[in-house]
């Protein structure tokens, strides 16, 4: 499989992507064959901030509640859509049902956002207004930003969770959350971007999961799924956006 953005498999584009910088080795840590890619089924409640973005009844990006009108996702999951064929759906396990489902009524992408001429997605993030408000609940809540500027701590462990292909080969996603636990890597793809991954491969985020989140251990909101070489792929870490550098843009533009 080439490298290439996170969306769901049926919105990939035909985008050929740079593979990321090689993981440096990480003693006595280990991948593991399996889910989202290599990780275990999400509790219920357990990211309460995570939804489900989808067209025409299909999943194809997650994404971040930030109060109750306001998501974050990628910006290539929002590049060219139109506000009022999409939906987004909170506070489930199951991205086709349950929680709360809500039409959206405006979407800004970073105006920074390019594609570079390696084919890798920049300044990738972009905020989504809701046409209705999502209130808190036992399976609702709103994520925690990082400060301004703020970069997770290298070599910490870093959770992302998504309904992202089980597999760089799948042909199908998985109908319930998925979570798993990867190392911040050093040194960063960009000033905008940094890796989390097993040098060993096995573990990481996947087609579909572009767009939701990656946190640290305090449960902050550190980045979002952008892009990589594969999934799981032995010497390839996943590449996030550094939400630290967009805290000023999403909060200007909260709904």
């Amino acid at each position: 499989m080439a490298p290439a953005l996170k969306l769901a498999l049926a919105m990939l584009p035909a985008l050929a992507m740079a593979a990321p910088a090689a993981v440096p080795a990480l003693s006595g840590r280990d991948g593991g064959a399996g889910d989202i890619v290599g990780g275990t089924a999400a509790t219920s409640g357990e990211f309460p901030y995570i939804v489900s973005l989808s067209q025409s009844g299909s999943h194809f990006c997650g994404g971040v509640l930030v109060n109750s009108k306001t998501v974050i996702t990628a910006g290539h999951c929002s590049v060219d859509m139109t506000a009022s064929a999409v939906k987004v759906r909170a506070g489930s396990l199951r991205w086709a049902s349950g929680g709360t489902q809500v039409s959206v009524s405006s979407i800004i992408l970073n105006p920074d956002y390019k594609v570079n001429s390696d084919g890798v997605p920049d300044n990738d993030v972009a905020v989504w207004h809701l046409s209705t408000a999502i209130a808190t609940s036992s399976t609702i809540g709103y994520a925690t930003l990082p400060a301004q500027g703020e970069d997770p701590a290298t070599g910490s462990t870093l959770t992302v969770a998504g309904w992202g292909t089980t597999s760089e080969s799948a042909s199908s996603l998985p109908a319930a959350l998925r979570k798993v636990s990867v190392p911040n890597t050093a040194p960063r793809t960009s000033a905008n971007m940094f890796c989390a991954g097993l040098t060993a491969g096995g573990k990481d985020s996947c087609s579909g999961d572009s767009g939701g989140p990656i946190v640290d251990s305090s449960d902050v909101l550190v980045g979002l799924v952008s892009w990589g070489q594969g999934c799981a792929e032995a010497g390839f870490a996943g590449v996030y956006n550094r939400l630290g550098n967009y805290v000023d843009f999403v909060t200007e533009n909260l709904a």
